[in-house]
């Protein structure tokens, strides 16, 4: 068990220095990862992201806020669509079956990391 919590205590925090550098994104660490070290269902592993990644956003976005690195108006915007999207979200998530959802998680990944490479 010390083993196993060593394992989580090194993820939670590879999963938060990516957070703090790219002001998101332990997601894409945090979901396989829990399915493989806990052997989670892909559902409980994104519901339990979510709720991993919640304190690492708000110690990310307090930092970034006292260095005055927030558009707060544009962040106002995208917060009101992504609260109505997330209940959307959370509530579709045990409807989906663990094989798609796997496989859309992936394509999001590598859509996002093909976008990135090659803007």
């Amino acid at each position: 068990m010390k083993n196993n919590n060593f394992k989580l205590l090194s993820l939670g925090l590879i999963t938060g220095i990516i957070n703090g550098l790219f002001g998101s994104g332990g997601g894409m660490i945090i979901v396989p990862a829990l399915g493989y070290f806990l052997g989670l269902k892909e559902y409980k592993a994104h519901a339990t992201a979510i709720s991993i990644i919640l304190p690492i956003t708000i110690i990310s976005t307090i930092v970034y806020f006292l260095s005055n690195s927030i558009s707060i108006a544009t962040s106002l915007f995208v917060m009101a669509g992504s609260l109505l999207g997330s209940y959307i979200g959370a509530k579709s998530l045990k409807k989906i079956p663990s094989k798609i959802l796997s496989k859309a998680f992936g394509c999001v990944i590598i859509y996002t990391a093909l976008r990135m490479i090659f803007q």
